[in-house]
């Protein structure tokens, strides 16, 4: 069987559950490391083209991350496109094997049970209110019906803003800082925030720098996503503690 993958988490899954079944991945596919496969462009903007002459037996997206105009020029030219949702985690489950045993015909792999297994084991930290960026310049946040959201309120952090009408809605700096949260959650993507970028627009807030592989990806990382995130947010909850105790 012949697959092109246009979403880095469904690459990583399918090449990890089984090697040499993808023969076209995006540019920002990076798992696993030296994926040797055709580079077909980005996910916004894949060279339908070049995904039509590599004649695969079927496309594997999701309708977040890629546009439905592309899908539809690949499924006109015959090939068949399994489009995956993704809004939480138990609907990430499902979705993983819909297109590993469905779609590719796989056994179900291992590194899914271990995911499943890893995140019934997860107990909550408490319920931290917290604001989490995704972009800067325009600011751009989590918000309502959202994987990585999901995956935070199960680790015990509450985003603030996911009662908003938009998935990720723009909101400015100054709304941010007085949006009522003890803690700002950084991923290193979309945005790469860093210890010296994104930290310092949040001074009266702790930030919990992580790893948005974890926080955004639904693949084989997420059976460690739970032992990552929480050390992380462990970090952050243990020095917002110690403010807490200055200010007291």
């Amino acid at each position: 069987m012949r697959v092109v993958s246009l979403v880095p988490s469904l690459t990583e899954a399918v090449a990890v559950s089984a090697p040499g079944l993808l023969v076209g991945a995006t540019d920002w596919c990076s798992h696993p490391a030296g994926l040797d496969v055709v580079r077909i462009g980005g996910t916004k903007n894949p060279d339908t083209a070049v995904v039509i002459r590599l004649r695969p037996d079927l496309v594997i997206a999701n309708e977040e991350e890629n546009r439905a105009p592309d899908l539809a020029v690949l499924r006109a030219a015959g090939i068949e496109v399994l489009e995956t949702e993704v809004r939480d985690l138990e609907q990430a489950f499902r979705e993983l094997e819909r297109v590993l045993v469905g779609g590719c015909g796989l056994t179900r792999p291992r590194w899914l049970d271990e995911a499943q297994e890893a995140w019934s084991a997860v107990r909550p930290m408490g319920e931290l209110p917290a604001v989490v960026p995704i972009w800067r310049r325009p600011w751009m946040v989590l918000g309502r019906d959202t994987f990585a959201g999901d995956l935070l309120r199960r680790l015990g952090v509450r985003n603030v803003y996911a009662g908003h009408p938009e998935r990720y809605p723009r909101i400015p700096l100054d709304q941010l800082r007085d949006c009522g949260a003890q803690l700002t959650v950084l991923p290193d993507e979309p945005y790469r925030f860093a210890a010296d970028d994104g930290p310092e627009a949040f001074p009266a807030l702790p930030a919990a720098l992580v790893s948005g592989r974890h926080l955004t990806w639904y693949g084989p990382s997420l059976a460690e996503a739970p032992g990552v995130l929480s050390a992380a947010l462990r970090q952050a909850d243990a020095v917002l503690r110690l403010r807490s105790q200055w200010e007291g």
